[in-house]
């Protein structure tokens, strides 16, 4: 089964061609970044005009380098949340409109869901069961996955996001938007035990996160450091980003071994973060456990994750109808 799959869930407009939910035929994704970098952060308006406009040319993209046609095609898949309203709406609209002019059948994918069969498309994909940690600029959770369709969410962030931490210190330091690639950056060229910010662990029991207290324990350290914060700058993002890796690493190792899985995947844009990869690989290897990170090119937004999503659950019989909607806030 061939699957067009289309994302547009934030600041990206991604579009890809996936057959039998593994092979990727072609992915194409296009950035706003220089858009939102004068902001400091995605500006949701914006995001949804700048998809108006790439949708069409990032659709024919993916066809082309697929050699596919509309005509080829067996079904389409689209992001119906979580995300930005406005942004899935250009994505989610198109597709259902493609698929209706086309007579292919459609289906909505969660996009979390799809950043999960990210690591599906790695080679090779974890056997189920497997626990995942999904790390992003929006989302942070770790999920007990038994099949491809069928996940559990065992805990969640409680407040910002990993990836949302990240591009906030950022901005606090100065560094620009998205934070999180810079920061891997320079703190290859700081010492990570340097400051000793906080571990917010919450209850080690407890499958939860929370990143807002570090994210203000480093506006303080900057505000009581003011004369020497720019020669530390190296060892202060080292040490920030130490801090919320290490509370990561634990928990998913953690996580996989409450559920006796030999297993574990990194999903999600903050997956491309090198320490985290480096930390979480050390960590299970001394658990006996497998580790399974997608590379780069999957890690952030794509829409390859949501053809593969979709065609599981298009396999399973479901279908999408005209009347369905977009949603802002995820139900898993």
């Amino acid at each position: 089964m061939i699957v067009l799959g289309i994302e547009s869930s934030c600041d990206d407009t991604a579009a890809a061609v996936v057959r039998d939910g593994r092979q990727i035929l072609s992915s194409t994704v296009s950035s706003q970044e220089e858009v939102h970098h004068r902001y400091g952060g995605v500006v949701p308006e914006l995001a949804s005009r700048k998809h108006i406009e790439a949708i069409v040319p990032v659709v024919d993209a993916a066809l082309a380098e697929a050699q596919v046609d509309a005509g080829g095609l067996d079904a389409v898949a689209v992001t119906h949340g979580p995300g930005l309203v406005g942004s899935l709406l250009v994505g989610f609209s198109f597709a259902k409109a493609l698929a209706f002019a086309a007579d292919l059948p459609w289906v909505g994918v969660n996009h979390l869901e799809g950043h999960i069969h990210s690591a599906l498309l790695a080679d090779p994909p974890p056997p189920f069961p497997f626990t995942a940690l999904l790390v992003s600029g929006g989302h942070t959770s770790i999920y007990y996955v038994t099949g491809p369709t069928a996940m559990e969410r065992m805990g969640q962030t409680r407040d910002d996001a990993a990836g949302e931490a990240f591009d906030k210190v950022a901005k606090m330091l100065g560094l620009g938007y998205p934070g999180g690639v810079v920061i891997d950056r320079m703190a290859a060229k700081g010492d990570p035990s340097r400051i000793a910010f906080p571990r917010a662990y919450l209850d080690k029991d407890s499958f939860d996160f929370s990143f807002s207290g570090i994210k203000t324990s480093v506006s303080r350290y900057l505000q009581t450091h003011a004369e020497t914060c720019r020669e530390e700058m190296p060892d202060i993002v080292a040490s920030f980003q130490e801090a919320v890796v290490e509370v990561l690493s634990f928990k998913l190792v953690k996580a996989a071994r409450t559920r006796e899985c030999r297993h574990a995947a990194v999903v999600g844009g903050v997956a491309a973060n090198s320490r985290l990869r480096e930390r979480v690989r050390r960590e299970a290897a001394s658990a006996g456990l497998t580790v399974h990170i997608p590379p780069v090119s999957l890690c952030g937004d794509n829409a390859a994750m949501i053809a593969a999503a979709g065609y599981h659950h298009l396999r399973a019989g479901a279908r999408g109808t005209l009347d369905d909607d977009v949603f802002s806030r995820s139900p898993i």
